[in-house]
């Protein structure tokens, strides 16, 4: 034992031991706690956002990120139903999230630099390349973002789009007056109500206005483009497992989508398809699951729950919704956009 502690390089391997201990004592915790509870705890917008989530009469949840909460719940207990929705705005969903008061924060939520170094979350993978943009009448007679000088701007209170909207109009050397609200919903009918001349958010977020403010022909989506908002699920930094499934959940459904796998036909593919991707992602091969610490068809449940990646965006957000938001960098790598699985092997 002396001699352990006389040399300070054993002392200090022995230190960094015990550190990676009690550091994979914590991972798992969040997937144990959401097993004996048996439902997931999920953080989703307010409920009244087109094409993101929104809560019906009947009291039911639908849209992209309900979808990505019930494929991480269809993964995870193997059942997409056992899920608590959690409805947040952006300025108190990190803080839920932080004190434990949901296991992943679905909602919309744009992967920042203080975010991710102040906040203790990480984001897991991108589900959404959206960007900010703006949206005014027709009437107003602008063509450009940069015709807006002493325009008044809604915006919501405390988001990262503030940061932006008021970046570009520095950076242009414009003034505008922002109409700060809590909700997008608030946001909403402040422009319509002539509140404010314009909305700058998200495309999606525009587009899902348009589709709630009546004739769409009296809008339109100013032309430039003003950030990148690399969007996606977001999770505490003291679960790394948690993290893994997370993780694996977004990257089976985006790989599904390349290997020709739907929400229809992923049991007959896992019955009859030879090719070896396949038969590793839909739990026929590998032991995948098990080393996530899941049933070996996690994969093949989330899929069966909500369809892979381009069934779930077009569903909620592109032609097949009200939303009609094109798909953009949120097509596969090999159709001219950005999302990519790493490979399961």
């Amino acid at each position: 034992m002396l001699g352990y502690l006389r040399n300070p390089w054993t002392l200090a391997a022995g230190c960094l031991l015990l550190a990676a201990t009690a550091a994979s004592a914590e991972s798992g915790a969040t997937q144990k706690a959401i097993a004996a509870r048996g439902a997931l705890n999920c953080g989703v917008s307010s409920g009244v956002q087109t094409g993101m989530s929104t809560l019906d009469s009947n009291a039911k949840w639908s849209g992209f990120e309900v979808d990505f909460c019930r494929a991480v719940a269809a993964a995870v207990l193997g059942d997409a139903e056992k899920i608590k929705y959690v409805p947040l705005e952006i300025k108190t969903a990190f803080a839920t999230l932080q004190s434990g008061g949901i296991d992943v924060l679905a909602r919309t939520a744009t992967h920042t630099f203080i975010r991710d170094i102040e906040l203790n979350v990480e984001w897991p993978g991108v589900y959404l390349y959206d960007s900010q943009g703006f949206l005014a009448k027709k009437s107003l007679g602008v063509k450009s973002a940069k015709e807006l000088e002493g325009a008044s701007i809604c915006v919501s209170a405390g988001s990262n789009y503030e940061l932006n909207l008021a970046d570009f109009f520095r950076k242009n050397n414009m003034k505008f007056t922002p109409v700060a609200a809590n909700t997008r919903d608030q946001n909403e009918k402040n422009l319509a109500s002539g509140r404010c001349d314009v909305y700058a958010n998200v495309l999606s977020a525009l587009a899902g206005a348009v589709s709630k403010l009546g004739n769409p022909d009296e809008w339109v989506v100013l032309p430039e483009l003003i950030s990148m908002e690399p969007i996606g699920p977001v999770v505490r930094k003291d679960d790394a497992r948690f993290r893994d499934i997370v993780a694996w959940t977004l990257n089976a459904l985006i790989a599904a989508e390349e290997l020709g796998i739907t929400q229809a036909n992923a049991d007959q593919m896992k019955a009859s398809s030879t090719s070896p991707e396949v038969q590793r992602l839909l739990g026929q091969t590998g032991d995948f699951g098990t080393k996530l610490g899941l049933d070996n068809a996690w994969a093949l449940n989330a899929i069966k729950a909500v369809g892979n990646y381009g069934e779930m965006f077009e569903r909620n957000l592109g032609e097949k919704s009200p939303i009609k938001l094109q798909r953009g960098l949120n097509n596969l790598w090999n159709n001219k956009g950005l999302m990519s699985a790493p490979l399961l092997r």
